[in-house]
Protein backbone atom coordinates (compact mmCIF):
# COMPACT_ATOMS: atom_id res chain seq x y z
CA UNK A 1 0.00 0.00 0.00
CA UNK A 2 2.89 2.35 0.75
CA UNK A 3 4.31 1.64 -2.71
CA UNK A 4 0.95 2.33 -4.33
CA UNK A 5 0.61 5.66 -2.53
CA UNK A 6 4.13 6.67 -3.54
CA UNK A 7 3.54 5.89 -7.21
CA UNK A 8 0.15 7.60 -7.27
CA UNK A 9 1.59 10.69 -5.60
CA UNK A 10 4.44 10.84 -8.10
CA UNK A 11 2.17 10.50 -11.12
CA UNK A 12 -0.44 13.03 -10.06
CA UNK A 13 2.30 15.59 -9.74
CA UNK A 14 4.28 14.70 -12.83
CA UNK A 15 1.48 14.49 -15.31
CA UNK A 16 -0.04 17.60 -14.95
CA UNK A 17 3.66 17.82 -16.24
CA UNK A 18 9.64 19.54 -18.42
CA UNK A 19 12.63 19.96 -16.48
CA UNK A 20 13.52 23.33 -15.02
CA UNK A 21 16.89 24.47 -13.78
CA UNK A 22 17.45 24.37 -10.02
CA UNK A 23 14.68 26.22 -8.21
CA UNK A 24 15.67 29.30 -6.25
CA UNK A 25 14.91 28.86 -2.56
CA UNK A 26 12.88 32.10 -2.35
CA UNK A 27 10.40 30.61 -4.83
CA UNK A 28 9.94 27.48 -2.70
CA UNK A 29 9.41 29.61 0.38
CA UNK A 30 6.76 31.69 -1.37
CA UNK A 31 4.97 28.54 -2.48
CA UNK A 32 4.43 27.69 1.19
CA UNK A 33 3.29 31.14 2.28
CA UNK A 34 -0.17 31.68 3.75
CA UNK A 35 -1.09 34.03 0.92
CA UNK A 36 0.11 34.14 -2.65
CA UNK A 37 2.84 36.73 -3.10
CA UNK A 38 2.70 38.48 -6.46
CA UNK A 39 6.12 38.92 -8.06
CA UNK A 40 7.27 42.50 -8.62
CA UNK A 41 7.04 42.76 -12.41
CA UNK A 42 8.62 45.47 -14.52
CA UNK A 43 6.79 46.77 -17.57
CA UNK A 44 9.02 44.56 -19.73
CA UNK A 45 8.13 41.57 -17.54
CA UNK A 46 4.41 42.29 -17.92
CA UNK A 47 4.80 42.36 -21.69
CA UNK A 48 6.52 38.97 -21.60
CA UNK A 49 3.88 37.51 -19.24
CA UNK A 50 1.20 38.63 -21.72
CA UNK A 51 3.24 37.07 -24.53
CA UNK A 52 3.46 33.77 -22.62
CA UNK A 53 -0.27 33.88 -21.92
CA UNK A 54 -0.95 34.37 -25.63
CA UNK A 55 1.41 31.52 -26.51
CA UNK A 56 -0.29 29.11 -24.09
CA UNK A 57 -3.71 30.06 -25.43
CA UNK A 58 -2.44 29.31 -28.92
CA UNK A 59 -1.48 25.73 -27.99
CA UNK A 60 -4.26 23.52 -29.27
CA UNK A 61 -2.41 20.21 -28.98
CA UNK A 62 0.95 18.95 -27.76
CA UNK A 63 2.47 15.52 -28.36
CA UNK A 64 5.88 14.86 -26.85
CA UNK A 65 8.20 12.41 -25.17
CA UNK A 66 9.24 13.34 -21.66
CA UNK A 67 11.84 12.68 -19.01
CA UNK A 68 10.63 12.98 -15.43
CA UNK A 69 12.84 13.25 -12.35
CA UNK A 70 12.23 13.22 -8.61
CA UNK A 71 14.91 12.87 -5.95
CA UNK A 72 13.16 9.90 -4.34
CA UNK A 73 12.12 8.01 -7.48
CA UNK A 74 14.86 8.96 -9.96
CA UNK A 75 14.18 9.06 -13.70
CA UNK A 76 11.08 7.95 -15.58
CA UNK A 77 10.28 8.26 -19.27
CA UNK A 78 7.13 8.28 -21.34
CA UNK A 79 4.84 10.20 -23.65
CA UNK A 80 2.40 13.00 -23.03
CA UNK A 81 -0.56 14.09 -25.15
CA UNK A 82 -2.40 17.32 -24.46
CA UNK A 83 -5.45 18.77 -26.18
CA UNK A 84 -6.98 21.94 -24.88
CA UNK A 85 -9.36 22.42 -23.29
CA UNK A 86 -9.30 19.78 -20.60
CA UNK A 87 -7.70 16.74 -22.25
CA UNK A 88 -4.42 15.11 -21.35
CA UNK A 89 -2.88 11.63 -21.39
CA UNK A 90 0.39 10.52 -19.81
CA UNK A 91 1.88 7.09 -20.53
CA UNK A 92 4.98 5.78 -18.76
CA UNK A 93 7.47 3.49 -20.48
CA UNK A 94 7.72 -0.17 -19.41
CA UNK A 95 8.05 -1.71 -16.95
CA UNK A 96 5.61 0.84 -15.54
CA UNK A 97 1.96 0.14 -16.36
CA UNK A 98 0.65 3.52 -15.25
CA UNK A 99 -1.61 5.80 -17.30
CA UNK A 100 -2.92 9.22 -16.31
CA UNK A 101 -5.86 10.71 -18.22
CA UNK A 102 -7.75 14.00 -18.01
CA UNK A 103 -11.09 13.74 -19.82
CA UNK A 104 -12.27 17.31 -19.36
CA UNK A 105 -13.79 16.77 -15.92
CA UNK A 106 -11.74 14.19 -14.03
CA UNK A 107 -8.09 13.34 -13.66
CA UNK A 108 -7.85 9.53 -13.60
CA UNK A 109 -4.87 7.54 -12.41
CA UNK A 110 -4.80 3.90 -13.53
CA UNK A 111 -2.27 1.22 -12.67
CA UNK A 112 -3.02 -1.80 -14.86
CA UNK A 113 -0.58 -4.01 -12.94
CA UNK A 114 -2.58 -3.49 -9.74
CA UNK A 115 -5.88 -2.98 -11.62
CA UNK A 116 -6.35 0.12 -9.51
CA UNK A 117 -7.99 3.41 -10.51
CA UNK A 118 -8.35 6.66 -8.61
CA UNK A 119 -10.00 9.88 -9.77
CA UNK A 120 -9.99 13.50 -8.63
CA UNK A 121 -11.59 16.62 -10.12
CA UNK A 122 -9.41 18.06 -12.85
CA UNK A 123 -9.20 21.43 -11.10
CA UNK A 124 -7.24 19.76 -8.27
CA UNK A 125 -4.34 19.09 -10.62
CA UNK A 126 -1.42 21.53 -10.17
CA UNK A 127 -1.48 22.14 -13.94
CA UNK A 128 -5.23 22.71 -14.20
CA UNK A 129 -4.78 26.27 -15.48
CA UNK A 130 -2.93 25.05 -18.58
CA UNK A 131 -5.85 22.86 -19.62
CA UNK A 132 -8.51 25.54 -19.31
CA UNK A 133 -10.22 26.92 -22.39
CA UNK A 134 -8.71 30.32 -21.65
CA UNK A 135 -5.35 30.55 -19.88
CA UNK A 136 -5.10 33.64 -17.67
CA UNK A 137 -1.91 34.36 -15.75
CA UNK A 138 -3.66 36.58 -13.24
CA UNK A 139 -6.77 36.59 -11.09
CA UNK A 140 -7.09 33.04 -9.77
CA UNK A 141 -3.47 32.34 -10.83
CA UNK A 142 -0.69 34.38 -9.21
CA UNK A 143 2.71 34.91 -10.82
CA UNK A 144 5.15 34.40 -7.94
CA UNK A 145 8.40 34.52 -9.90
CA UNK A 146 9.58 35.83 -13.23
CA UNK A 147 13.15 35.42 -14.39
CA UNK A 148 15.12 35.61 -17.63
CA UNK A 149 18.21 33.39 -18.01
CA UNK A 150 20.09 33.60 -21.32
CA UNK A 151 17.55 32.68 -24.01
CA UNK A 152 14.96 31.27 -21.63
CA UNK A 153 12.20 32.58 -19.38
CA UNK A 154 11.06 31.02 -16.09
CA UNK A 155 7.70 31.87 -14.57
CA UNK A 156 6.43 30.60 -11.20
CA UNK A 157 2.70 30.17 -10.60
CA UNK A 158 0.35 29.25 -7.75
CA UNK A 159 -3.40 29.08 -7.34
CA UNK A 160 -4.26 32.46 -5.83
CA UNK A 161 -6.77 31.24 -3.26
CA UNK A 162 -4.80 28.09 -2.34
CA UNK A 163 -1.09 28.90 -2.55
CA UNK A 164 -0.24 26.08 -0.14
CA UNK A 165 -1.75 23.48 -2.50
CA UNK A 166 1.41 23.43 -4.63
CA UNK A 167 3.19 25.48 -7.25
CA UNK A 168 4.41 25.24 -10.83
CA UNK A 169 7.54 26.63 -12.48
CA UNK A 170 7.33 26.79 -16.27
CA UNK A 171 10.41 27.25 -18.45
CA UNK A 172 10.24 28.54 -22.00
CA UNK A 173 12.82 28.88 -24.68
CA UNK A 174 12.72 32.32 -26.26
CA UNK A 175 13.23 33.51 -29.83
CA UNK A 176 11.03 31.71 -30.68
CA UNK A 177 8.91 31.27 -27.55
CA UNK A 178 8.42 27.55 -26.83
CA UNK A 179 7.47 25.52 -23.76
CA UNK A 180 10.45 23.34 -22.77
CA UNK A 181 9.94 22.07 -19.27
CA UNK A 182 8.19 22.51 -15.94
CA UNK A 183 8.56 21.66 -12.28
CA UNK A 184 5.64 20.90 -9.97
CA UNK A 185 6.21 21.38 -6.23
CA UNK A 186 3.80 19.82 -3.74
CA UNK A 187 2.97 21.27 -0.30
CA UNK A 188 5.75 19.21 1.31
CA UNK A 189 8.33 20.69 -1.09
CA UNK A 190 8.69 17.54 -3.24
CA UNK A 191 9.70 18.52 -6.76
CA UNK A 192 8.71 16.68 -9.91
CA UNK A 193 10.65 17.92 -12.92
CA UNK A 194 9.54 17.02 -16.41
CA UNK A 195 11.42 17.81 -19.62
CA UNK A 196 9.84 17.63 -23.07
CA UNK A 197 11.67 16.47 -26.17
CA UNK A 198 10.65 15.57 -29.73
CA UNK A 199 7.66 17.83 -29.10
CA UNK A 200 5.04 18.39 -31.79
CA UNK A 201 2.71 21.35 -31.39
CA UNK A 202 -0.62 21.41 -33.25
CA UNK A 203 -2.00 18.50 -35.26
CA UNK A 204 -4.80 16.05 -34.60
CA UNK A 205 -5.07 13.82 -31.54
CA UNK A 206 -7.67 11.05 -31.50
CA UNK A 207 -10.55 11.22 -29.02
CA UNK A 208 -9.86 7.73 -27.67
CA UNK A 209 -6.52 8.90 -26.27
CA UNK A 210 -8.49 10.77 -23.63
CA UNK A 211 -11.08 8.12 -22.79
CA UNK A 212 -11.36 7.49 -19.04
CA UNK A 213 -9.53 4.25 -18.08
CA UNK A 214 -11.66 1.45 -16.65
CA UNK A 215 -10.72 -1.39 -14.33
CA UNK A 216 -10.45 -4.87 -15.76
CA UNK A 217 -13.18 -7.30 -14.81
CA UNK A 218 -11.71 -9.98 -12.58
CA UNK A 219 -12.41 -13.58 -13.64
CA UNK A 220 -14.32 -15.46 -10.97
CA UNK A 221 -13.29 -18.98 -10.13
Amino acid sequence: MKLLHSRRHLLQLGAASALAAALPMPFIARAHADTAQQAALSEADKIDVARIEGYLNGLSTVKASFQQYTESEGLAFGRIYLRRPGRMRVEYDPPSEIILVADGLLLSYYDSELNHIEQVPLNLSPMWFLLREQVELGGDVTVTQFKRVADSIMIGLVQSDEPDAGSVLLEFGDKPLELRQWTVIDPAGTQVRVGLYDAQFGGQLANDLFATPTKKTQDRK
